[in-house]
């Protein structure tokens, strides 16, 4: 062979071997690329990624809830849409502001001022009792600062109430709506002038619970609200998101007691299942007429309940007042002697409505009857609930709250 043909030979071989290498690639490739595309096409296809507008973009259904499969769960009831909460706020204050004044007493302890509501195109305005409190002369500031005098109509210790009016033409009268109505955790605002100086001030919270009994103050039934409320903001209402007044706003606890401890969003008002009726009346007769059982009581919640080993978390439990006052809980020559009523007996319910609830406090039940009305009380008794019948009394205008 010559050198020629081995050079020609050794060519050839190259070739082939280049050829069987790239070939192989490419079947292998090709291969491999089959084999991918089937594996790809098993996969499910990935929803496009369309990009956000702010703009016209209709919002995607609400999501429905998985069935329970917790045995006894309760499915959640998705809450209906709400607007802005902002806006609803404004809207109330809008309402409701032009009817909101500062009230001026002036008296022999100098001068002090609170706030109060325009409830009446009459000129009548609710305020606190403890803002008009030994008035000389009374006025009042509108929301847009004129002023004019005042004369105080009537007055309700018990429940911190009074009842003011204005002669001539009001700016505005705010709606009252239904306390009986309120949830905790619904949003409320209070209007006032805080310290005298800031007409018309807004604050918003939540209605913290219902029903509050405030130790030392002798008041029961109350909203307890986390709204700010501060000196000066005495009378002013407490307002739900439908601009109506739900309440009158009356005190504060601030703590700072031997323990030291200072509490934080502890407001307290008067709801309008209450100063309603007081209200009417003071228009009426410039006094409160109430029915008198003569009694001196706690209402029971799970704090009192548990100190105390009592045998229900509700009612109004007959006890015996604390030392230096009379020595029973049930006071002599009253209806409630007159029935029989005892120390230690718990009054669970007035002609069938229960002392329990949000708006269902001892007073706020017995406002409805008027002195001289029969009604039956349920008493709990040694474990036992048995009818006591009672005649009502008039309450003594001299006894204290």
């Amino acid at each position: 062979m010559s050198n020629v043909q081995r050079f020609g030979w050794i060519v050839l071989i190259l070739l082939a071997t280049f050829v069987g290498i790239a070939g192989g690639a490419v079947a292998g490739g090709a291969a491999g690329f089959y084999l991918a595309r089937r594996e790809i096409a098993a996969l499910p296809t990935p929803a496009p990624v369309v990009a956000s507008s702010p703009v016209n973009v209709p919002a995607a259904p609400a999501p429905t809830a998985a069935p329970a499969t917790i045995p006894g769960a309760v499915a959640s009831t998705p809450l209906p849409a709400a607007g802005n909460s902002s806006d609803a706020v404004v809207a109330a204050v809008d309402k409701v502001a032009p009817a909101v004044v500062t009230v001026i007493n002036q008296s022999n302890q100098g001068t002090g001022s609170g706030s109060g509501v325009i409830i009446s195109q009459d000129g009548y305005i609710l305020t606190n009792n403890h803002v008009v409190e030994g008035e000389q002369r009374l006025r009042v500031v509108f929301a847009d600062g004129s002023g004019r005098d005042a004369a105080l109509m009537g007055t309700d210790p018990l429940n911190d109430i009074a009842v003011i009016k204005v002669e001539g033409q009001v700016p505005a009268v705010a709606a009252i709506g239904d306390s009986a109505a309120l949830k905790p955790g619904e949003t409320v605002i209070a209007i006032g002038s805080p310290l005298g100086n800031f007409r018309n001030t807004v604050t918003s919270g939540i209605v913290s619970a219902l029903n509050r009994s405030v130790p030392g103050s002798g008041m029961e039934g109350l909203i307890q609200t986390d709204a700010a409320i501060n000196r000066g903001n005495s009378g002013g209402p407490l307002v739900n998101l439908r601009g109506e007044v739900i309440g009158i706003n009356t005190l504060v606890v601030r703590g700072g007691d031997f323990s030291g401890v200072e509490a934080q969003g502890l407001g307290f008002s008067v709801p309008s299942g209450i100063f309603k009726e007081v209200a009417n009346q003071l228009i009426e007769t410039g006094a409160v007429s109430y029915p008198y059982l003569g009694i001196t009581y706690n209402m029971i919640d799970g704090e009192l309940a548990a100190e105390n080993n009592l045998p229900v978390q509700s009612g109004a439990w007959i006890n015996a007042p604390s030392q230096g006052r009379q020595a029973s809980g049930v006071l002599p020559g009253t209806p409630a002697a007159e029935a029989g009523l005892r120390d230690g007996d718990i009054i669970m319910a007035i002609n069938g409505t229960k002392l329990e609830g949000a708006n269902n406090s001892f007073r706020q039940v017995l406002m409805q009857y008027k002195p001289g009305d029969t009604v039956t009380l349920t008493v709990l008794r040694d474990g036992r609930e048995q009818p006591v019948e009672v005649t009502l009394g008039t309450r003594p205008a001299d006894l204290q709250p």
